[in-house]
């Protein structure tokens, strides 16, 4: 979003894209399709037969074709002019099939720069894929820019692998990706505010809904050996100025809902009384509401100025369906569709921007008497969670005095427990009853330390009157090869016990819940009980109820399991077995019947299971909708249980 500022501040035409460079390739040569078919004959709607026309160019079906091809009624004023123009229609579409069935858009790469931002490391092979795949769009190799976390992480690695040497670290100099331009050197890019323009060039929807982001520090004090922040961002900053930005993002896009801070440790700034005056100064004050400004009037007034048409109509098309679907009833519903049917506003791909502007004369009243203007709460969270070892009276007092909602606090490993519990006594102190936190695991933690810091959430949400939510976050390498896939294990973790830790995740998308009814439930009401959850069968712990009750086979485990482990040495080898996590060809790993009879239960696995397990269903039900209600989570959890896999 930054560097999408710099480049209109340059004069350049920025286009953002998430998703399948090949998708991304697919759809300029589509769009070019249907421009020169207009160009051919303007008479035919084409963009109304868009799907039919991607259809044809991704097979290069001659059936396919024929569909396409216009057939005028020979009453139509028309017919003549149609019938001249079809083998031209004809060819074009067979080139433009042709063009992309035969990839001659490598030997035509159309733009002048390219940047492809990289994620989290363990997304190695589709990054690699993305960046090679992104080297025929760009004119000049040099011009295909790569960046962000995993590339300054792992940047010979990726030189290695694509040929492009990235980019590392934050973009805080001036000049730094343009040398030479004299406008260039002037700007520090990470000090720009950022274009929210580009989210709406995407089908995607991010889940943070109307929200400032933005940091008010940078980097951090701490060095921890878990923690890319100190190569991402080695300088601590203690203050970021930031309401300018803000003045500037209203003037453009609206007075935003939320504010979601990206500080990686706010805490530790001497300056923290500052940023939070900045913020109460900025609305955030605690109990403050919002009404959300009117967007189609922005929409409009952006579009008029003709800076991102393609943008502007997108966000305009957003807006007007979801004020026919929700805020219209009855005889003004009725209007507001012959508006939208008479100037081709019901399908994005039918809009026009010269339609949409006469419309919005006829429309704008109506949208201002009936779109929401109900007060909602505004919330502060600063989403990369602070650090309980900073956290003192008067600066929780401090956060107490915005709408914090929730306070996260790190919880990385059990040498911090008297901190931790510290700041959350004061968290609750100061009536900041909604909290949550990341828990790290599979580092140079134990397996039963991950169990008592969710039971110490547990003892304080119930001592206090309070909820926590706890969030077990896996680590995985910074560096290196084991740093490309989510394949490894720590020194005391094994995969059989990380594989239960996901599948319980799996029915709670990663949260666990306060409730002691659900903790002792899902992870056992003493350490004993949990190591006897973490060497259970997979689908047992998944479908609790189908196969404890329906069922009746975890007794049975249970009892063979117990009795098996009372006998060191047949534990010895079946313990061996169990952490691997690899039930295939079991008369392979043991000749012991006892133990092959316990093995037997492993290899029950989900698509065994024919009956839903009604349990399962719903507590998955609940956690997704807790998860929706946590709308800045998706930014920071890497759900690590299958749907994410």
């Amino acid at each position: 979003m930054k560097i999408a500022t710099y480049h209109r501040m340059l004069g350049d035409n920025v286009v953002f894209y998430k998703g399948d460079v090949k998708e991304f390739i697919f759809n300029n040569i589509l769009s070019e399709c249907l421009t020169k078919l207009s160009e051919i004959c303007d008479i035919i709607d084409w963009k109304n037969q868009r799907k039919a026309i991607a259809t044809y160019i991704k097979s290069n079906h001659s059936t396919k074709l024929k569909a396409l091809l216009p057939s005028p009624n020979e009453t139509d004023e028309k017919f003549d002019f149609i019938l001249k123009q079809t083998p031209l229609i004809k060819m074009w579409l067979q080139h433009f099939a042709n063009y992309y069935k035969k990839k001659e858009y490598v030997n035509e790469p159309q733009w002048d720069r390219v940047y492809v931002t990289t994620l989290f490391t363990f997304y190695w092979k589709i990054t690699v894929k993305a960046i090679k795949d992104a080297k025929c769009l760009v004119k000049n190799p040099n011009e295909l820019k790569v960046g962000g976390v995993l590339a300054s992480l792992l940047a010979k690695e990726v030189e290695e692998e694509t040929g492009i040497k990235p980019i590392t670290g934050i973009l805080d100099k001036v000049g730094v990706l343009d040398p030479k331009n004299v406008k260039a050197k002037e700007i520090i890019i990470d000090d720009l505010p950022l274009d929210y323009s580009i989210l709406d060039e995407i089908d995607y929807v991010y889940p943070t809904g109307s929200a400032y982001f933005t940091f008010m520090t940078k980097g951090c004090t701490r060095t921890c050996a878990f923690c890319s922040v100190p190569k991402l961002e080695p300088t601590y900053k203690e203050k970021i100025p930031t309401k300018k930005k803000f003045a500037e993002i209203n003037e453009l896009y609206g007075e935003q809902q939320n504010l979601l801070l990206m500080d990686n440790n706010v805490l530790a700034s001497p300056k923290f009384p500052e940023i939070i005056q900045e913020i109460k100064d900025m609305g955030f004050v605690k109990g403050a509401r919002f009404v959300e400004p009117n967007q189609l009037d922005i929409a409009i007034r952006n579009l008029k100025k003709g800076e991102n048409d393609k943008v502007y109509i997108n966000r305009s098309y957003s807006i007007l369906k979801n004020f026919i679907a929700k805020r219209v009833k009855g005889e003004n519903a009725q209007i507001v569709f012959d508006i939208y049917d008479k100037y081709k506003l019901l399908k994005p791909e039918t809009i026009e921007k010269e339609n949409l502007l006469i419309a919005y004369d006829e429309l704008k009243d109506l949208y201002e008497r009936y779109r929401n203007k109900a007060p909602k709460n505004r919330y502060v969270d600063f989403n990369q969670g602070t650090d309980a070892r900073y956290v003192t009276d008067e600066n929780m007092k401090l956060i107490s005095e915005i709408p914090i909602n929730p306070l996260r606090i790190a919880f990385d490993y059990w040498g911090i427990r008297k901190q931790y519990e510290n700041a959350v006594r004061l968290a609750a102190k100061y009536k900041i009853n909604r909290l949550s936190n990341y828990l790290l695991f599979n580092f140079k933690d134990k397996p039963q330390d991950l169990y008592l810091r969710m039971q110490i959430n547990m003892q304080l949400s119930e001592e206090l009157d309070i909820h926590i939510y706890s969030f077990p976050m896996k680590f995985i390498p910074l560096f290196g090869e084991e740093a490309k896939d989510r394949q490894y294990i720590g020194k005391f973790w094994n995969k059989k016990f990380i594989r239960a830790i996901q599948s319980i995740s799996n029915v709670t998308r990663g949260i666990v819940p306060p409730e002691r009814s659900f903790f002792e439930r899902a992870f056992g009401s003493d350490e004993k009980e949990y190591f006897e959850l973490l060497y259970m069968p997979e689908t047992f712990i998944i479908y609790r109820n189908l196969f404890e009750v329906d069922l009746g086979l975890t007794k049975k485990w249970k009892t063979l399991y117990h009795s098996i482990k009372e006998n060191d040495k047949l534990w010895n080898e079946t313990k061996i077995i169990l952490e691997k996590n690899d039930f295939t060809n079991l008369k392979e790993k043991t000749k012991n019947k006892k133990i092959l009879n316990l093995l037997e239960y492993y290899t029950i696995t989900r698509g065994d299971i024919k009956k839903s397990d009604r349990e399962y269903l719903e507590l998955k039900k609940k956690f997704d909708h807790l998860i929706q209600s946590d709308q800045f989570m998706d930014l920071t959890l890497t759900y690590d249980y299958e749907e994410r896999e």
